[in-house]
């Protein structure tokens, strides 16, 4: 029996309040009819015995506490999926956006998601290659893992999950079986513009599905989002058994939603404000990412924050810290230097990297080159921070290589343009051509026979370079750009 509940006890911002309420349950949608015979869809939030509160998608504007009627559905939220859902653009809500009309739905799925039981995961395993070396080389991504990118206020996060999204692809192979769920969250209209554009342009909209929750969007479509976008990114992979990748960008406005909507509830504050169910609030996103046995499709994860004021120990990075895999760190002395992406190579890493790499995967020698790599840029810091007391002019001969390794590294490994696609072959080589202008004897971090089989060719491929642009020079042409 369906029951129409007339009247409203209270209203307090987007929420309101119903006394008397029978056999309702939580995360229940309800129809909202006011007045002017205007439908609104809400959800039920908060249970205490027969009074429930329900938060209304579109705000509580024009609701009258005495001739409201409400309804409940019976069910949760639910996506609609259809294979037709590719190549779609929505809202918040899931609600299409694009002008192509609704969707014709193949089944209905609650958008929060089921539980992962621990013993039908399978280990993640293979890469996604994205096109941008200091990922592919020193954090690579690997598929079924959630990787966080840690960034600032107004550093170039939002042209770094673009690019990522054009580029990503795994081998070529399975190269059409593999697709980008893209959730943009408390984004500015020109950002959302880009976004779009940005997938029209390059001709991969076909194979992302779009979720964008604007800046003055309620509230409570910012917090269904991620959700909308993660129910989605099951269905694709583990019901059509395709491998996804899930951009969701900026989880700090999703965390301030998060925050704005327990403090209309009156609950009491945690760290900075934050809700003390933050961190499982965080986890029921991230742990959607994985494998399942059984299943051929895989769900990764690549959650975009801004840390505020730079500030790592913020309970937002904080806590995603925990629950993730690794992190990517964005620099904003980089970023203020012109080095795009300003990927801080040092406080990155990627956990799952060592088991996705490799013979069979990428290539035999990249885990050692990696070590490598990190290893001398270690040394670069030490001999910068020693440089700015006593003076460059007084290190050691050794401590100069590593300086002028330090300007290559950076200006050459990590800077590449916003729309250059590097293969993993072709990052890795990179990485062996700059370790040549490094002795031989310093690299400690590589056998010697992977040093025989990639230095020693790396060596002669430079000379040869640096060769061919003094003959350049010499006779007047534009030389080629010689790594030493």
């Amino acid at each position: 029996m369906i029951l129409d509940y007339i009247g409203v006890k209270d209203i307090n911002g987007p929420l309101i309040v119903l006394d008397n309420i029978e056999n309702a349950s939580f995360e229940e949608i309800v129809d909202i009819r006011l007045d002017d015979g205007t439908m609104r869809q809400g959800r039920i939030v908060q249970m205490d015995g027969k009074r429930v509160v329900i938060q209304v998608f579109e705000g509580t504007r024009g609701i009258s506490l005495t001739n409201t009627r409400t309804r409940l559905m019976g069910h949760p939220m639910e996506m609609p999926l259809s294979p037709e859902i590719l190549g779609r653009v929505f809202d918040g809500s899931g609600r299409p956006i694009d002008g192509l009309g609704d969707i014709f739905p193949v089944k209905k799925e609650n958008v929060n998601g089921t539980p992962i039981n621990p013993v039908s995961r399978l280990y993640p395993k293979n890469y996604i290659n994205t096109g941008i070396s200091t990922i592919d080389t020193l954090m690579t991504l690997i598929r079924g893992q959630k990787l966080p990118i840690f960034s600032g206020s107004g550093m170039k996060h939002n042209e770094l999950a673009a690019q990522i999204a054009r580029q990503a692809k795994i081998s070529d192979t399975e190269g059409g079986n593999f697709a980008i769920v893209f959730a943009a969250m408390g984004v500015k209209n020109d950002v959302a513009d880009y976004f779009r554009r940005s997938f029209e342009e390059s001709g991969i909209l076909q194979r992302v599905v779009m979720f964008l929750n604007l800046a003055n969007d309620p509230i409570i479509e910012r917090i269904l989002t991620p959700r909308c976008a993660l129910t989605v990114a099951e269905y694709l992979a583990f019901e059509l058994g395709m491998h996804i990748l899930v951009i969701m960008t900026d989880m700090t406005s999703y965390a301030e939603a998060l925050r704005e909507f327990s403090s209309s509830k009156g609950e009491i504050p945690g760290r900075k404000g934050f809700p003390g169910y933050l961190y499982s609030d965080l986890a029921s996103l991230y742990e959607r990412a994985g494998m399942i046995r059984g299943k051929e499709g895989s769900v990764t994860q690549i959650p975009i924050l801004t840390m505020p004021n730079d500030d790592v120990t913020h309970p937002v990075p904080d806590l995603t810290g925990y629950i993730t895999e690794g992190q990517i760190v964005l620099d904003r002395s980089l970023d203020a230097s012109g080095t795009y992406p300003p990927v801080s190579v040092l406080p990155s890493l990627s956990r799952l990297m060592k088991d996705g790499i490799g013979k069979g995967y990428t290539r035999e020698d990249h885990f050692a080159l990696s070590n490598q790599l990190f290893a001398a840029y270690a040394k670069v810091m030490d001999a910068r921070s020693l440089a700015s007391v006593i003076g460059e002019e007084e290190l050691s001969p050794e401590d100069k290589k590593y300086i002028e390794f330090g300007k290559l590294f950076e200006s050459k490994f990590v800077n590449q343009g916003p729309t250059e696609n590097r293969s993993i072959e072709q990052s890795l080589d990179l990485g062996w051509e700059l370790l040549t202008t490094l002795p031989r004897e310093s690299l400690d971090r590589v056998d010697d026979e992977t040093l025989d089989k990639y230095y020693e060719p790396a060596k002669k491929r430079v000379q040869k370079a640096n060769a061919d642009a003094k003959k350049g020079l010499s006779s007047g042409e534009s030389g080629a750009n010689p790594v030493e």
